[in-house]
C-alpha cells in the first residue's frame, strides 16, 4: 500500500473515532440533564391542616354568630327602659342638687328642695303643694282628715320655713345647715314611699273597713 493511501485510511479512522467518542458524550450526558426534570416534576406542595371546606364552614359559622349577637344587642336597645315612679324621680332630683351644696348657691339650693318635696307630695298623695305658701300648704294638712302626711307636719313645718327664710330672707345657711336640710327631705321621701314599712302598714290601716 502507498504512503498516500494510508494516509487517507489513518485519517478516516481518526474521524470514526471522534464522531464515537461525541456520540457517547452526549449519551452519557443525557441522563444527568434529565434527572433534575424528573425530580422537579416529583416535587409537591405543602399538605394542608385544614381542608379548605373545614376552613369554609369555620368561616360560615362565625358569621352566623355575629349576626346572632347583632340582632340579640339591636333587640335589648329597643327594650324601652322602665318609667321611674314619682318617688324615684324625686330620689334622683335630690342626688342632682348634691352640686349646689355650697355657699354661693345657698337660694339656688332652697328652692330647688322646697320645690322636689312640693312636687313629691302632689305626685303622691295628691295634694296641692306647689304655687302655695307653706302657711296654706300646712294648714291643708290639718284640715284634712285622716291625712297620711299629719304624721310628718313637724318635720315638713321646719324644712319647708327653712327653705322659705333662705329663698326670701336671705338667710345664709352652711354646708352643715344644707346637709341637714338633705337629710331631712331624702328621709321624708323614702319614709312616706311605697315599700317602706311605715308606708305599708298606713295603707293596711287605710283599707281596712270602718267599724
Amino acid at each position: 500500500m502507498s504512503k498516500r493511501a494510508s494516509r487517507v485510511c489513518a485519517a478516516a479512522a481518526a474521524g470514526l473515532v471522534a464522531a464515537m467518542s461525541a456520540s457517547l458524550s452526549c449519551a452519557a450526558a443525557a441522563p444527568a440533564q434529565s434527572a433534575p426534570a424528573e425530580d422537579i416534576r416529583d416535587i409537591r406542595g405543602p399538605k394542608s391542616l385544614f381542608p379548605l371546606a373545614l376552613v369554609l364552614e369555620w368561616l360560615a359559622g362565625g358569621v352566623l354568630l355575629a349576626a346572632a349577637g347583632y340582632a340579640v344587642w339591636r333587640r335589648r336597645r329597643r327594650r324601652p327602659s322602665r318609667a321611674l315612679q314619682y318617688f324615684e324621680i324625686a330620689l334622683q332630683r335630690l342626688e342632682e342638687l348634691r352640686a349646689l351644696m355650697h355657699p354661693a348657691s345657698v337660694r339656688e339650693f332652697s328652692s330647688a328642695i322646697s320645690d322636689t318635696v312640693r312636687r313629691y307630695i302632689e305626685a303622691g298623695f295628691r295634694v296641692t303643694a306647689t304655687h302655695r305658701t307653706t302657711e296654706e300648704f300646712l294648714h291643708d294638712i290639718l284640715e284634712t282628715e285622716n291625712s297620711p302626711l299629719t304624721p310628718h307636719r313637724s318635720l315638713l313645718a321646719e324644712f319647708l320655713r327653712q327653705c322659705d327664710l333662705a329663698k326670701f330672707a336671705g338667710m345664709s345657711l352652711s354646708a352643715a345647715n344644707m346637709e341637714s336640710l338633705y337629710q331631712s327631705a331624702r328621709s321624708f321621701i323614702v319614709g312616706t314611699s311605697p315599700g317602706h314599712p311605715a308606708a305599708q302598714s298606713r295603707e293596711a290601716r287605710d283599707s281596712l273597713p270602718a267599724t
